[in-house]
């Protein structure tokens, strides 16, 4: 018997990586499918709605005066703003230290209902100009140390 033209091995070999690629995608994808949160503002939420219990990522600014805190120490309720509609949200945890009132915030959670938002999960956002305090420390020392070699050199 004659063996195999290396023509049609090569041709077998080429379908099953290809086989072995689409099924493996087909899986990260069926896998990743409960997992995804796909983002909304407030504006989209009451202009289209979102079913219960679905996980979504609620993005917007936290509306000046709104942030309450429950007597259990953990529980706050605020309301996130994207500048025409407004979305009450609930979290219970330790919220990040860059969270305060008319900043930016990604919550992730679900609507439990048709008025509320039960967050998981509160992402604060920064500014451009953000910078850590150490990092602004060292910043304002080599300003400081360039302006004064700078003004020596001139002298």
């Amino acid at each position: 018997m004659a063996g195999v033209k290396a023509k049609h091995q090569r041709l077998t070999l080429t379908l099953l990586a290809i086989v072995a690629v689409v099924g493996a995608t087909l899986l990260a994808m069926s896998a990743l499918k409960d997992q995804a949160a796909y983002f909304y503002t407030p504006g989209d939420v009451v202009k289209d709605g979102v079913p219960m219990g679905k996980a979504i990522r609620l993005g917007g600014m936290v509306v000046d005066h709104s942030i309450v805190h429950a007597p259990d120490g953990v529980t706050i309720d605020f309301k996130v703003t994207d500048g025409s509609d407004t979305v009450p949200v609930q979290f219970k945890g330790i919220v990040p230290d860059l969270f305060r009132e008319k900043s930016g915030v990604v919550a992730e959670g679900r609507f439990v209902s048709s008025t509320l938002f039960l967050a998981d999960t509160i992402l604060a956002k920064h500014d451009e100009n953000y910078m850590p305090p150490q990092m602004a420390g060292k910043m304002h020392e080599s300003a400081s140390l360039d302006t004064s070699a700078k003004t020596k050199a001139l002298q």
